[in-house]
């Protein structure tokens, strides 16, 4: 006898359960994406830890470039929860696109909300560098940090950044997370898949 449940009486598998601990508090704005209905790519892209870039140029065979688009140092106008910060307290905005070097595709649009006070020296100055994404800076430092998914969902961006405009459309698979070291959240970031990368 079998001890295995009837075809009919399984669930089907949902790499994303449990994964997102904060989904009932993700942004207005952001709907409902049946992650079975996305390609692959875009399922990996949700629940992966490790460095986004180098997964993108493995799976299109493209050195892909990180081109920064903004960032400026400002003082939180309220306490931030997920960065367990108070008011006053001083944080990087960054705003980087991931680009194909070859093609000019765009891959990622991606905004983070960085503790200046939790950077190392070296880290700071990294952030300096308009070529080096967040996970190379991260490795770069030998820090030991954990990853914690917050939320995702499907996202229609009301204005694209001006370097964006005309080169993808404004619906992305997005995913919110942030970033823990030494027990405390040192980044949040959210990262924006364009709808159809995994097509």
């Amino acid at each position: 006898m079998s001890i295995l449940p009837a075809a009919s009486a399984r669930t089907a598998f949902d790499p994303l359960d449990g994964r997102f601990f904060a989904q009932s508090s993700r942004p207005g704005g952001w709907t409902d994406i049946n992650p079975a209905g996305l390609p692959p790519l875009m399922r990996v892209l949700l629940v992966v830890d490790g460095t986004v870039t180098k997964i993108l140029e493995a799976y299109f065979g493209e050195v892909i470039e990180v081109r920064r688009i903004g960032q400026s140092v400002e003082a939180l106008e309220d306490a931030d929860e997920w960065l367990e910060a108070e008011r006053g307290e001083e944080i990087v905005m960054r705003a980087v696109m991931l680009v194909g070097r070859d093609t000019g595709r765009i891959y990622t649009y991606a905004e983070s909300r960085i503790m200046l006070s939790r950077l190392s020296t070296r880290m700071q100055e990294g952030l300096g560098d308009q070529l080096i994404g967040l996970g190379r800076i991260l490795l770069d430092a030998a820090l030991e940090v954990r990853r914690e998914c917050l939320w995702y969902g499907r996202e229609r961006l009301a204005a694209l950044p001006e370097e964006m405009r005309g080169r993808c459309d404004s619906e992305f698979v997005s995913r919110s997370y942030r970033v823990i070291a030494c027990g405390r959240p040192l980044m949040m970031i959210t990262e924006r898949f364009p709808l159809d990368l995994g097509d």
